[in-house]
């Protein structure tokens, strides 16, 4: 006769802890995924086209105005705490009053882009489908009705035109091209005629340190005249096209009624997206939304970051995290190698390893100081005064940049890489080893041809773990190398198309910088929720091709092990 397992039996068997660790799991990847969709809710929703309405409104003065905008946020506040902000409530009213955030943006004429209002003092809530909102490269969005269309100061489409919405969006279109040919002018072709104007000068000013003059080297002197004067010359004609396209860019305008009343007079040039949202099908609103979304991820900022997209960042963000990993990957390959091919497993090995353990856990700020220090300011300056002298007192390396980001960054990760590799290494079998030198190979042979690819998916590992931590910080690359507004890429078209000693942006200082820092954080909070989702993505795909690379590896040298 069987008899039923008893509790310590089921205790020792391991099962509840198996179950526990199980739940544990569970639980962790429940909380991360719901942390996730609630960061793309609060992110993503802020691109789908939101409807604006018309009301009555009744300030706190009681004054009855009317009111624009669209509802961006509701929150229940208590009476109590509205009758001790100065609101004028009966004392038979409810409890709790429904307050919305309402977006009325035309800061320009209101200071504000939001205003706070409860559900009993908007009466008469209605949506006018001729309602435009005009969004603008400053100044945010402007809410209210399109009067008239003018070229010239003459109007083309009047307040009867009953196509004068279509009127307009054909004339921004006209614009946001010429827009772009501006935009191509100023920043790639005079781009490219300052940079080599800055070379000449950087040349030319080489020239006068080595003690040469245009008396004893005139041919030298003669041929960078003849190459600036060339640049002058492009210089001069593009600077022709760029005002015919600023004269032409500055030939319409629109004329708008706000909420209150007012007409104002907005020139196309400074208008970026026009719509009518009430007007909008569900096509449309989709249409919408992903244009939106493309904007975010494709174009650049503007508004102090509150407005446009975050390309230079996720740019930025790639590029340093590719940059680090070229870095960091001989260095912690080679320290771990030595520590467990070469190096006696004696007690400064210990002790080395000791360290390597211990520096990972330091502060990144800590790693931050040390690449101010070390890397900007002494290796960046002797760099300049050994090689870039004519370029005093302008730093080129002795500045934050790039690459002292990168090189900080992979400070940062090295012991991650050394730990991870030594394991990697340490899963090889010795018979391996010893079977590749019993056929002949030499000991550089058998880790070139045989250990290190088949540590490869543990160097992975360690990779991924450190093109993880990477991405996400932020507190040493505040001192080492990014900026709020990066002027210009860290890749173009001039030589040297990669240039390292540039400041660049970066996914997680542009959530820090939006989210505290900025100006309007009303308009900016939707922002960081869209930026932190994009961020982890990033994040998730790196690390999935990094993954992946190893799994690949993991399976072509499975047999090798057997």
């Amino acid at each position: 006769m069987s008899q039923k397992p008893s509790v310590k039996t089921w205790f020792e068997s391991g099962s509840p802890w198996v179950w526990l660790n199980a739940g544990g799991v569970a639980i962790s990847v429940v909380l991360v995924v719901g942390l996730i969709g609630l960061i793309a809710a609060r992110g993503l929703g802020h691109f789908w086209p939101a409807p604006v309405f018309e009301a009555s409104f009744v300030n706190q003065q009681g004054q009855q105005e009317t009111l624009i905008g669209e509802i961006r946020g509701s929150e229940e506040i208590k009476a109590q705490r509205l009758r001790e902000a100065g609101f004028n409530l009966p004392a038979d009213g409810p409890e709790t009053y429904t307050r919305h955030q309402v977006k009325t943006g035309n800061r320009d004429l209101v200071g504000l882009d939001f205003r706070f209002a409860l559900e009993k003092e908007i009466a008469g809530r209605y949506y006018p489908e001729d309602i435009v909102v005009l969004e603008r490269t400053e100044w945010g969005s402007f809410y209210g009705y399109l009067v008239e269309v003018r070229e010239n100061g003459t109007v083309v489409a009047g307040a009867d035109d009953p196509n004068r919405f279509q009127v307009m969006q054909e004339r921004l279109e006209r614009v946001l091209e010429l827009r772009e040919q501006s935009k191509h002018i100023e920043k790639v072709d005079i781009g490219a005629v300052n940079h080599g104007l800055e070379r000449i000068r950087l040349k030319t000013r080489g020239l006068e340190l080595d003690g040469k003059t245009p008396e004893n080297a005139p041919q030298a002197f003669a041929r960078l005249a003849e190459q600036r004067a060339e640049l002058d010359a492009d210089y001069k004609v593009l600077e022709e096209e760029l005002v015919k396209l600023y004269h032409q860019l500055n030939r319409d305008s629109v004329l708008m009624r706000a909420m209150d009343g007012r007409e104002v007079e907005i020139e196309l040039s400074k208008a970026v997206f026009a719509f009518q949202p009430n007007a909008y099908s569900l096509l449309g609103k989709i249409g919408h939304y992903f244009e939106k979304m493309w904007e975010f991820v494709a174009d650049e900022p503007r508004e102090a970051n509150t407005e446009g997209g975050i390309f230079p960042a996720i740019f930025g963000t790639i590029m340093m995290v590719l940059v680090m990993t070229v870095l960091v990957t001989p260095f912690g390959v080679v320290a771990a190698l030595y520590l467990r091919e070469y190096a006696s497993q004696g007690t400064i090995t210990r002790l080395i390893r000791v360290a390597v353990n211990n520096l990972a856990g330091v502060p990144s700020i800590v790693y931050g100081v040390f690449g101010l220090g070390f890397f900007v300011y002494f290796l960046g300056g002797s760099i300049d005064a050994l090689f870039y002298p004519e370029a005093a007192p302008s730093p080129v390396f002795g500045t934050p940049g790039l690459m002292w980001a990168s090189l900080t960054l992979a400070l940062l990760t090295l012991p991650v890489v050394i730990v991870s590799t030594e394991e990697g290494l340490a899963r090889i079998p010795s018979a391996v080893r010893e079977g590749s030198l019993a056929l002949g190979a030499t000991r550089i042979e058998t880790l070139m041809r045989v250990v290190i690819p088949m540590a490869s998916p543990g160097i992975m590992t360690g990779l991924i773990l450190a093109v993880a931590r990477a991405a996400g910080e932020v507190a040493p690359l505040m001192l080492v190398g990014v900026v709020k507004l990066a002027p210009s890429l860290p890749l173009d078209g001039n030589f040297p198309f990669l240039h390292l000693d540039r400041k660049f942006m970066h996914l997680g200082f542009h959530i820090y910088d939006v989210g505290f820092q900025s100006p309007n954080v009303e308009a900016a909070r939707p922002l960081v929720y869209a930026t932190a989702f994009l961020l982890v993505l990033l994040i998730i795909g790196l690390n999935l091709a990094a993954v992946s690379i190893r799994n690949r590896l993991r399976e072509k040298y499975r047999a090798m092990e057997n």
